[in-house]
Protein backbone atom coordinates (compact mmCIF):
# COMPACT_ATOMS: atom_id res chain seq x y z
CA UNK A 1 0.00 0.00 0.00
CA UNK A 2 2.79 2.38 0.88
CA UNK A 3 4.54 1.73 -2.43
CA UNK A 4 1.36 2.47 -4.33
CA UNK A 5 0.81 5.69 -2.40
CA UNK A 6 4.28 6.93 -3.23
CA UNK A 7 4.04 6.29 -6.98
CA UNK A 8 4.02 9.53 -9.03
CA UNK A 9 0.77 10.47 -10.65
CA UNK A 10 0.92 10.49 -14.44
CA UNK A 11 0.48 13.98 -15.79
CA UNK A 12 -0.73 14.47 -19.33
CA UNK A 13 1.72 16.62 -21.31
CA UNK A 14 0.54 20.12 -22.01
CA UNK A 15 1.23 19.72 -25.74
CA UNK A 16 -0.98 16.63 -25.90
CA UNK A 17 -3.82 18.40 -24.12
CA UNK A 18 -3.51 21.39 -26.43
CA UNK A 19 -3.65 19.07 -29.45
CA UNK A 20 -6.82 17.48 -28.06
CA UNK A 21 -8.39 20.91 -27.59
CA UNK A 22 -7.49 21.96 -31.13
CA UNK A 23 -8.96 18.76 -32.59
CA UNK A 24 -12.16 19.17 -30.59
CA UNK A 25 -12.44 22.83 -31.63
CA UNK A 26 -11.90 21.97 -35.31
CA UNK A 27 -14.41 19.13 -35.00
CA UNK A 28 -17.10 21.48 -33.67
CA UNK A 29 -16.28 23.98 -36.39
CA UNK A 30 -16.47 21.39 -39.19
CA UNK A 31 -19.78 20.13 -37.80
CA UNK A 32 -21.22 23.64 -38.07
CA UNK A 33 -19.78 23.99 -41.59
CA UNK A 34 -21.53 20.77 -42.60
CA UNK A 35 -24.84 22.04 -41.23
CA UNK A 36 -24.36 25.37 -43.07
CA UNK A 37 -23.62 23.54 -46.31
CA UNK A 38 -26.91 21.65 -46.01
CA UNK A 39 -28.78 24.92 -45.39
CA UNK A 40 -26.82 27.07 -47.84
CA UNK A 41 -29.78 28.09 -49.99
CA UNK A 42 -31.90 29.44 -47.07
CA UNK A 43 -28.78 31.21 -45.80
CA UNK A 44 -28.20 32.95 -49.15
CA UNK A 45 -31.87 33.96 -49.40
CA UNK A 46 -31.80 35.39 -45.87
CA UNK A 47 -28.66 37.39 -46.65
CA UNK A 48 -29.77 38.68 -50.05
CA UNK A 49 -33.41 39.61 -49.56
CA UNK A 50 -33.14 42.79 -47.47
CA UNK A 51 -30.23 44.47 -49.32
CA UNK A 52 -31.61 43.43 -52.70
CA UNK A 53 -35.01 45.04 -52.06
CA UNK A 54 -33.41 48.18 -50.64
CA UNK A 55 -31.06 48.50 -53.61
CA UNK A 56 -33.81 47.83 -56.13
CA UNK A 57 -36.17 50.49 -54.73
CA UNK A 58 -33.73 53.26 -53.77
CA UNK A 59 -31.01 52.89 -56.39
CA UNK A 60 -32.91 51.47 -59.37
CA UNK A 61 -36.63 52.29 -59.18
CA UNK A 62 -36.32 55.88 -57.90
CA UNK A 63 -33.74 56.99 -60.50
CA UNK A 64 -35.97 55.65 -63.31
CA UNK A 65 -39.11 57.42 -62.15
CA UNK A 66 -40.39 60.42 -64.10
CA UNK A 67 -38.98 63.63 -62.78
CA UNK A 68 -35.50 62.32 -62.06
CA UNK A 69 -34.09 64.14 -59.05
CA UNK A 70 -37.52 65.49 -58.12
CA UNK A 71 -38.73 62.01 -57.25
CA UNK A 72 -35.38 60.60 -56.13
CA UNK A 73 -34.58 61.53 -52.53
CA UNK A 74 -31.05 60.19 -52.96
CA UNK A 75 -30.11 62.32 -55.95
CA UNK A 76 -29.16 65.37 -53.87
CA UNK A 77 -26.50 63.66 -51.75
CA UNK A 78 -23.28 65.72 -51.85
CA UNK A 79 -19.96 64.42 -53.11
CA UNK A 80 -20.92 60.88 -54.11
CA UNK A 81 -23.77 58.88 -55.59
CA UNK A 82 -26.07 57.16 -53.14
CA UNK A 83 -25.00 53.77 -54.48
CA UNK A 84 -21.38 54.56 -53.60
CA UNK A 85 -22.35 55.56 -50.06
CA UNK A 86 -24.67 52.58 -49.70
CA UNK A 87 -22.30 49.82 -50.85
CA UNK A 88 -20.16 49.58 -47.68
CA UNK A 89 -23.15 50.24 -45.44
CA UNK A 90 -25.11 47.29 -46.82
CA UNK A 91 -22.05 45.07 -46.49
CA UNK A 92 -21.81 46.12 -42.83
CA UNK A 93 -25.51 45.32 -42.33
CA UNK A 94 -25.03 41.90 -43.90
CA UNK A 95 -22.08 41.23 -41.61
CA UNK A 96 -23.99 42.37 -38.53
CA UNK A 97 -27.22 40.51 -39.26
CA UNK A 98 -25.45 37.29 -40.25
CA UNK A 99 -23.20 37.37 -37.20
CA UNK A 100 -26.06 37.93 -34.79
CA UNK A 101 -28.38 35.43 -36.46
CA UNK A 102 -25.66 32.75 -36.59
CA UNK A 103 -25.18 32.87 -32.81
CA UNK A 104 -28.26 34.32 -31.11
CA UNK A 105 -30.90 32.30 -32.95
CA UNK A 106 -29.26 28.87 -32.48
CA UNK A 107 -28.57 29.70 -28.82
CA UNK A 108 -32.26 30.45 -28.33
CA UNK A 109 -32.98 26.87 -29.38
CA UNK A 110 -30.03 25.28 -27.57
CA UNK A 111 -30.89 26.99 -24.27
CA UNK A 112 -34.54 26.01 -24.64
CA UNK A 113 -36.44 23.20 -23.00
CA UNK A 114 -34.45 20.48 -24.79
CA UNK A 115 -31.09 21.92 -23.55
CA UNK A 116 -29.26 20.96 -26.74
CA UNK A 117 -26.32 23.04 -25.55
CA UNK A 118 -25.42 20.21 -23.14
CA UNK A 119 -24.38 18.03 -26.10
CA UNK A 120 -21.86 20.65 -27.20
CA UNK A 121 -20.29 21.32 -23.84
CA UNK A 122 -19.69 17.59 -23.31
CA UNK A 123 -16.91 17.69 -25.92
CA UNK A 124 -13.32 17.73 -24.55
CA UNK A 125 -13.04 21.51 -24.56
CA UNK A 126 -13.24 24.24 -21.92
CA UNK A 127 -16.77 25.64 -21.90
CA UNK A 128 -15.45 29.09 -22.81
CA UNK A 129 -13.85 27.62 -25.95
CA UNK A 130 -17.27 26.38 -27.11
CA UNK A 131 -18.50 29.98 -26.95
CA UNK A 132 -15.41 31.17 -28.88
CA UNK A 133 -16.08 28.56 -31.56
CA UNK A 134 -19.57 29.99 -32.05
CA UNK A 135 -18.09 33.46 -32.58
CA UNK A 136 -15.53 32.14 -35.07
CA UNK A 137 -18.10 30.19 -37.06
CA UNK A 138 -20.46 33.15 -37.16
CA UNK A 139 -17.56 35.24 -38.50
CA UNK A 140 -17.25 32.85 -41.43
CA UNK A 141 -20.94 33.33 -42.22
CA UNK A 142 -20.54 37.10 -41.98
CA UNK A 143 -17.62 37.08 -44.43
CA UNK A 144 -19.69 35.02 -46.88
CA UNK A 145 -22.61 37.43 -46.45
CA UNK A 146 -20.38 40.43 -47.23
CA UNK A 147 -19.05 38.65 -50.32
CA UNK A 148 -22.62 37.99 -51.51
CA UNK A 149 -23.82 41.56 -50.94
CA UNK A 150 -20.86 43.19 -52.73
CA UNK A 151 -21.87 42.19 -56.30
CA UNK A 152 -25.51 43.00 -55.54
CA UNK A 153 -24.62 46.51 -54.37
CA UNK A 154 -22.34 46.91 -57.39
CA UNK A 155 -24.57 45.79 -60.27
CA UNK A 156 -28.17 46.40 -59.15
CA UNK A 157 -28.06 50.24 -58.85
CA UNK A 158 -28.83 52.32 -61.93
CA UNK A 159 -25.67 54.32 -61.19
CA UNK A 160 -22.70 52.05 -60.56
CA UNK A 161 -20.91 52.84 -57.28
CA UNK A 162 -17.39 54.19 -57.44
CA UNK A 163 -15.19 51.58 -55.79
CA UNK A 164 -11.47 51.70 -55.19
CA UNK A 165 -9.67 49.40 -52.76
CA UNK A 166 -7.00 51.56 -51.21
CA UNK A 167 -5.43 48.79 -49.12
CA UNK A 168 -6.18 45.08 -49.24
CA UNK A 169 -4.67 44.42 -45.78
CA UNK A 170 -6.84 47.16 -44.26
CA UNK A 171 -9.95 45.77 -45.99
CA UNK A 172 -9.24 42.24 -44.73
CA UNK A 173 -8.58 43.48 -41.17
CA UNK A 174 -11.84 45.45 -41.14
CA UNK A 175 -13.92 42.55 -42.47
CA UNK A 176 -12.40 40.06 -40.01
CA UNK A 177 -12.77 42.39 -37.01
CA UNK A 178 -16.32 43.38 -38.02
CA UNK A 179 -17.34 39.72 -38.50
CA UNK A 180 -15.92 38.66 -35.14
CA UNK A 181 -17.53 41.65 -33.42
CA UNK A 182 -20.93 40.81 -34.92
CA UNK A 183 -20.60 37.24 -33.66
CA UNK A 184 -19.60 38.45 -30.20
CA UNK A 185 -22.66 40.72 -30.12
CA UNK A 186 -24.81 37.76 -31.13
CA UNK A 187 -23.31 35.78 -28.24
CA UNK A 188 -24.17 38.59 -25.82
CA UNK A 189 -27.74 38.72 -27.09
CA UNK A 190 -28.16 34.95 -27.15
CA UNK A 191 -26.94 34.53 -23.58
CA UNK A 192 -28.69 37.57 -22.10
CA UNK A 193 -32.19 37.21 -23.51
CA UNK A 194 -34.82 34.54 -22.93
CA UNK A 195 -35.40 32.35 -25.99
CA UNK A 196 -38.96 33.59 -26.44
CA UNK A 197 -37.75 37.22 -26.53
CA UNK A 198 -35.19 36.87 -29.34
CA UNK A 199 -37.64 38.19 -31.94
CA UNK A 200 -38.33 41.24 -29.80
CA UNK A 201 -34.60 41.97 -29.54
CA UNK A 202 -34.30 42.14 -33.31
CA UNK A 203 -37.02 44.77 -33.45
CA UNK A 204 -35.91 46.77 -30.41
CA UNK A 205 -32.13 46.53 -30.65
CA UNK A 206 -30.86 45.27 -34.01
CA UNK A 207 -33.01 47.44 -36.29
CA UNK A 208 -32.30 50.72 -34.39
CA UNK A 209 -28.52 50.17 -34.31
CA UNK A 210 -28.67 49.50 -38.05
CA UNK A 211 -30.47 52.76 -38.90
CA UNK A 212 -28.17 54.67 -36.53
CA UNK A 213 -25.05 52.86 -37.74
CA UNK A 214 -24.01 55.22 -40.57
CA UNK A 215 -25.18 52.62 -43.07
CA UNK A 216 -27.02 55.00 -45.38
CA UNK A 217 -24.79 58.03 -44.81
CA UNK A 218 -21.19 58.72 -43.74
CA UNK A 219 -20.60 59.64 -40.10
CA UNK A 220 -19.30 63.09 -41.09
CA UNK A 221 -22.70 64.02 -42.57
CA UNK A 222 -24.19 64.00 -39.06
CA UNK A 223 -22.36 67.21 -38.10
CA UNK A 224 -25.56 69.32 -38.19
CA UNK A 225 -26.80 67.14 -35.29
CA UNK A 226 -23.74 67.02 -32.98
CA UNK A 227 -25.53 65.23 -30.14
CA UNK A 228 -26.51 62.37 -32.44
CA UNK A 229 -23.14 62.39 -34.17
CA UNK A 230 -21.31 61.63 -30.93
CA UNK A 231 -24.01 59.37 -29.48
CA UNK A 232 -23.75 56.92 -32.39
CA UNK A 233 -20.06 56.39 -31.58
CA UNK A 234 -21.30 53.83 -29.03
CA UNK A 235 -22.68 51.76 -31.90
CA UNK A 236 -20.22 49.14 -33.25
CA UNK A 237 -21.82 49.03 -36.69
CA UNK A 238 -20.70 52.66 -37.21
CA UNK A 239 -17.09 51.50 -37.33
CA UNK A 240 -17.97 48.58 -39.60
CA UNK A 241 -19.65 50.91 -42.11
CA UNK A 242 -16.93 53.56 -41.89
CA UNK A 243 -14.17 50.97 -42.15
CA UNK A 244 -15.63 49.42 -45.29
CA UNK A 245 -16.28 52.92 -46.64
CA UNK A 246 -12.63 53.82 -46.08
CA UNK A 247 -11.41 50.62 -47.72
CA UNK A 248 -13.78 50.44 -50.71
CA UNK A 249 -15.00 53.90 -51.76
CA UNK A 250 -13.58 57.41 -52.26
CA UNK A 251 -16.03 59.01 -49.81
CA UNK A 252 -15.70 60.72 -46.44
CA UNK A 253 -14.81 58.39 -43.62
CA UNK A 254 -13.30 58.21 -40.15
CA UNK A 255 -9.61 57.86 -39.41
CA UNK A 256 -8.61 54.24 -40.21
CA UNK A 257 -6.58 53.93 -36.99
CA UNK A 258 -9.63 54.96 -34.96
CA UNK A 259 -11.79 52.47 -36.85
CA UNK A 260 -9.48 49.51 -36.21
CA UNK A 261 -8.90 50.51 -32.59
CA UNK A 262 -12.60 50.82 -31.79
CA UNK A 263 -13.43 47.52 -33.51
CA UNK A 264 -10.77 45.82 -31.36
CA UNK A 265 -12.21 47.41 -28.21
CA UNK A 266 -15.76 46.36 -29.07
CA UNK A 267 -14.58 42.85 -29.96
CA UNK A 268 -12.78 42.37 -26.64
CA UNK A 269 -15.59 43.89 -24.58
CA UNK A 270 -18.42 41.99 -26.26
CA UNK A 271 -16.48 38.72 -26.23
CA UNK A 272 -15.90 39.09 -22.49
CA UNK A 273 -19.59 39.76 -21.86
CA UNK A 274 -20.68 36.97 -24.18
CA UNK A 275 -18.36 34.31 -22.74
CA UNK A 276 -19.28 35.29 -19.19
CA UNK A 277 -22.99 35.05 -20.04
CA UNK A 278 -22.42 31.72 -21.79
CA UNK A 279 -20.68 30.27 -18.74
CA UNK A 280 -23.48 31.53 -16.51
CA UNK A 281 -26.19 29.94 -18.65
CA UNK A 282 -24.36 26.62 -19.10
CA UNK A 283 -22.88 26.09 -15.65
CA UNK A 284 -25.58 27.95 -13.79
Amino acid sequence: MSSLATQPVAVRPVASQTTQYVRAFVGLFLRDVYVLRRELFPFVIRVCMNPLLFLFVFTYVFPHMQGGAATNPTAVLPGASFSTVLLPGLMAVAIMFSGIAAVALPLAQEFGITREIDDRVMCPLPVAAVAIEKICFSAVQSVIAAAIVFPLATYVPAVRPATHITSWPFLIVVIVLASLTAGALGLVIGTSVKPQQIGLIFGVVVIPITFLGCVYYPWAWLHPIPVLQYAVLLNPIVYMSEGLRAALTPTQHMNPILIVGMLCIFLCFLTYLGVRGFLRRVIG
